[in-house]
């Protein structure tokens, strides 16, 4: 076999679409969320590698039951001990509050329905989900029976399931029925199937029965898979007696997708899991579609505020990671690198007010909702730019720098970065922005200092320490800067000008420190001073200082040589 023939597009035969000329679900939009099921703890669980333990699945129902799902699919009894075990728990221990109901599913083969009704005895209301194949490929290859033995198995299943049901009418009952392999089915067959399934479960608008819809196998795009609900919606028996459920597979990578043009398409019912597990590339995430409709305005009913509970949970239960960058859930979903995004998100989360209506570039939601902080939004590596390293700054740290020396401490954080390659962590810039401009290492500090007003006059007279010897200065100015601006000048025969000045308070209350920055110009040279104190005068003065004593300090050198 040559190389070529490995890779052969031309084995695979093009999914033939739906015939459906007058479609109407590209124009309707989605206004309230569907009816949700999870399937975690059956469609999920038995897709792991390790099928979780009774305890596992203990956490993961409590789980589900604190996120607000009404409707639980909880096992496969009839196919293993363990499923029928902890069905038999939940029912035996009064697990399952008043509101939630669950579900099994079963074959349509007579001796697993048993089983399954079995398992629920005593249960207040359940949902028992049959299901038989009716794909082409099952059809001819796996039954091998026609379309009439197809809806044998399906009929038989039903009646069977009727007949169950009837036999323990202490329970309330309903019943769901799955055409499996949904998306391999003739869709004009489907519904017949299913209208075989209705006939015999004869359902009423106050007595619905949910016919489930699988993309067992993602096969084609997701507009075909609403053409496919459409059609099916259009031409099943007593609709208004029947939920219209679905169940996408993640195969195309579209599963989320499809199942919201499905239910643009008319579907009421939604199965998933949390977190997308599920067999081959897994199930339809109910945490992005039901976040999707949350990021339009639309209540999700499910909660899902505390995602980072949710993901520890589920992955302990499935021992399966959860990718940094998955929609919603990853570690990194609302964390920009670029500096321009960076940029953008730090400006108009300064605009933005509590309460307002949600508009921050590059953040469809606010990671608040779901118990992430603002910490989480941005972290700074090699590509990264000022607005990253200053809003880090201002919310881990207080410092709300300004504009020119966000770039020149950028420079500082773009160095270490480029000599590292690793991202640079948020107490590592808090380190180098204190090394670079709060250091101790001072060749001219500020001793003592008074003042005095005369008319509109300062007075500035002061004692430094430089370069380990004292000096006197004194200077008048317009204010208290200006005076000692000129008192150094006067000293040290050294021209300059305040260029740019800033202050703040770090914090709130009486006892807030306060910070100054402050940079003065020398011919071609900029030098930047910053300085923390208790008082802002205290602040501004020695900020000052530290940017004078570099002109200080480089005029020796100068001189020097």
């Amino acid at each position: 076999m040559t190389e070529h023939n490995r890779f052969n597009h031309q084995k695979y035969l093009p999914y033939t679409p739906v015939a459906l000329k007058d479609r109407t679900w590209p124009d309707q939009v989605i206004e309230v969320a569907p009816r949700w099921c999870s399937v975690d703890l059956r469609d999920g669980n038995q897709a792991l590698i390790e099928p979780m333990s009774v305890n596992q699945k203990k956490q993961m129902f409590d789980l589900l039951l604190e996120v607000g799902f009404k409707e639980i699919e909880v096992g496969f009894p009839a196919a293993s001990q363990p499923d029928f075990d902890f069905v038999r728990y939940l029912i035996e221990e009064d697990r399952i509050p008043d509101d939630v109901t669950i579900q099994v599913l079963t074959q349509a083969r007579p001796e697993l329905i048993a089983r399954t009704y079995e398992s629920l005895k005593g249960a207040r209301s359940a949902i028992v989900h049959v299901y038989n194949s009716t794909s082409v490929v099952q059809r001819e290859k796996v039954f091998k029976t026609d379309k009439q033995g197809i809806i044998d198995i399906a009929v038989a299943g039903a009646r069977v399931v009727k007949e169950h049901a009837e036999k323990a009418p202490e329970t309330d009952w309903h019943f769901q029925y799955s055409p499996e392999s949904f998306t391999g089915t003739e869709v004009d067959f489907a519904v017949d199937v299913c209208n075989a399934v209705i006939d015999v479960w004869q359902p009423t608008a106050e007595k619905k029965i949910i016919i489930n819809l699988p993309a067992t196998v993602e096969m084609a795009t997701p507009n075909v898979f609403a053409d496919q609900v459409e059609y099916f919606c259009r031409n099943v028996d007593r609709r208004d007696a029947v939920v219209v459920s679905l169940h996408t597979h993640n195969d195309r990578g579209c599963a989320v997708a499809a199942a919201e043009l499905a239910v643009m398409a008319g579907a009421d019912r939604v199965e998933g899991t949390m977190l997308g597990n599920g067999e081959r590339t897994g199930n339809m995430d109910i945490v992005v579609m039901a976040m999707n409709m949350y990021s339009q305005g639309i209540d999700p009913t499910l909660d899902f505020s505390d995602m980072d509970k949710i993901v520890t949970v589920v992955k302990a239960c499935t021992q399966i990671d959860v990718h940094p960058r998955q929609p919603y859930s990853g570690d990194l979903v609302f964390t920009a690198f670029s500096g321009s995004h960076q940029d953008a998100i730090k400006k108009c989360l300064d605009l933005y007010q509590e309460g307002s209506t949600w508009e921050i570039a590059y953040l469809p939601i606010d990671p608040r909702d779901l118990g992430r902080t603002y910490q989480d939004v941005i972290r700074v590596n090699s590509q990264s730019g000022k607005g990253g390293v200053a809003y880090v700054l201002q919310s881990k740290f207080g410092f709300n720098l300004p504009r020119w020396l966000q770039i020149d401490f950028s420079r500082v954080i773009q160095k270490e970065a480029e000599t590292t390659g690793q991202e640079i962590a948020a107490d590592k810039i808090w380190t180098l922005f204190k090394a670079t401009y709060l250091h101790d290492q001072q060749s001219v500090t500020l001793d003592s200092f008074n003042f005095s007003k005369s008319g509109e006059r300062e007075t500035f007279k002061a004692s430094l320490t430089c370069f380990e010897q004292t000096l006197d200065i004194s200077g008048e100015g317009d204010g208290v800067m200006d005076a000692f601006v000129e008192a150094i000048k006067e000293a040290t025969d050294i021209d300059f000008e305040i260029m740019e000045y800033g202050e703040h308070a770090l914090g709130q209350g009486a006892d807030a420190e306060a910070v100054t920055y402050i940079q003065l110009k020398n011919g071609l040279q900029r030098h930047t001073g910053v300085a923390i104190s208790r008082d802002i005068v205290s602040s501004s003065l020695n900020a000052l200082l530290r940017a004078a004593s570099q002109l200080i300090e480089e005029s020796r050198q100068r001189n020097a040589a």
